[in-house]
């Protein structure tokens, strides 16, 4: 078994991953076999926090884009997390690993409110700390959350798994020419308008020097990227 380089992480995951080939909605085998990745990085010893992405079910800014209020459209994206939030949480329980959702909105029958030192306490018993509802806040992503929460949890690095190998000038699946980057600078990354994460999480994790590893979902990219082998594009400063 490899010794992880990274002893505490944030996967940072979109909610359409979830969806599998259906694109929206939950898939179960898909929420499956994402677990099993996961497992493969809990399995060497590494504690790990996820954020989660609602967008298979609702997304904020795409409902407020159609006419509704941004307030009221971010607040039911957030509530669609907490549903992708409960759902990652049953499959990994099932596949003997626990875990705790914690919310950043109260809803108290279902998961714990987000409470720092609560979570932390969580991350040191080996629990998988679940963070459901965003930062409880509208106009703020889950990217942001995903680099408030990897500060706030002391996290050593943020990886966010994607469906392509890393970070490319342009969209891989699109364009054939594409240039794939193995490294980038947190400002190189906000100059080239890379869309990696967004520009509050970027300035947010520059401003904290916390690297993050954009690499495939699938494919055993985490565990090496926790390894700390060379994998996908490190985004850091350099």
């Amino acid at each position: 078994m490899p010794t992880p380089k990274y002893k505490r992480v944030l996967l940072k995951l979109s909610g359409e991953v979830l969806a599998g080939e259906e694109k929206n909605g939950i898939d179960p085998d898909t929420v499956s076999a994402i677990c099993r990745e996961i497992g493969t990085v809990l399995d060497m010893g590494t504690e790990m926090a996820l954020v989660i992405g609602g967008g298979n079910i609702f997304r904020g800014l795409s409902g407020s884009a159609k006419g509704m209020e941004r307030s009221s459209a971010d607040y039911m994206g957030m509530l669609a997390t907490v549903l992708n939030a409960l759902a990652v949480q049953d499959m990994l329980e099932k596949q003997g690993y626990p875990t705790r959702v914690l919310s950043a909105i109260s809803m108290r029958e279902v998961c714990e409110p987000f409470v720092r030192r609560r979570a932390l306490r969580h991350l040191e018993k080996g629990r998988v700390v679940i963070c459901a509802a965003g930062t409880g806040n509208p106009y703020f992503t889950t990217d942001t959350t995903a680099a408030l929460r990897g500060m706030e949890l002391k996290c050593d690095a943020i990886i966010k798994a994607t469906k392509v190998d890393g970070i490319y000038d342009k969209d891989p699946t699109l364009h054939a020419d594409a240039v794939k980057f193995d490294n980038l600078s947190y400002d190189e990354t906000l100059a080239r308008h890379l869309g990696v994460m967004d520009a509050t999480a970027i300035a947010l994790v520059r401003d904290n020097n916390l690297p993050i590893i954009v690499c495939r979902m699938f494919g055993g990219d985490i565990r090496r990227a926790v390894s700390g082998e060379s994998v996908g594009t490190l985004v850091s400063g350099r």
